[in-house]
């Protein structure tokens, strides 16, 4: 009986974070985030908290700050259209702030 070779190590890695991930409305929404938003604006933006429905997202210049409070309703629609793809997510609005980088 001949072994099949290796298997990729992101395949095991990707089943155990889908079983530790803690299940929070935040973890979905960073989870999601990436996609969601695209790769440019989530290496300059990421979801911090989320209380009530409102996903706050930490940006790293007001410029971006502005720009995703632009787009915060169309954010808010395609993250609840990830999070629950029947429509009726638990997200009603994305409010943003300045922060440092770190």
């Amino acid at each position: 009986m001949r072994r099949a070779g290796p298997r990729p190590l992101h395949l095991a890695l990707d089943a155990f974070s889908r079983t530790a991930a803690p299940a929070t409305v935040l973890a979905r929404v960073q989870a999601a985030w990436p996609g969601v938003a695209g790769s440019a604006v989530a290496a300059e933006a990421q979801p911090v908290a989320e209380r009530g429905g409102v996903v706050t997202v930490s940006c790293r210049s007001a410029t971006w700050a502005h720009e995703l409070s632009l787009l915060g309703p169309d954010l808010i629609a395609r993250l609840n259209g990830e999070l629950d793809p029947a429509g009726a997510g638990p997200l009603r609005e994305l409010r943003t702030r300045t922060a440092r980088p770190g």
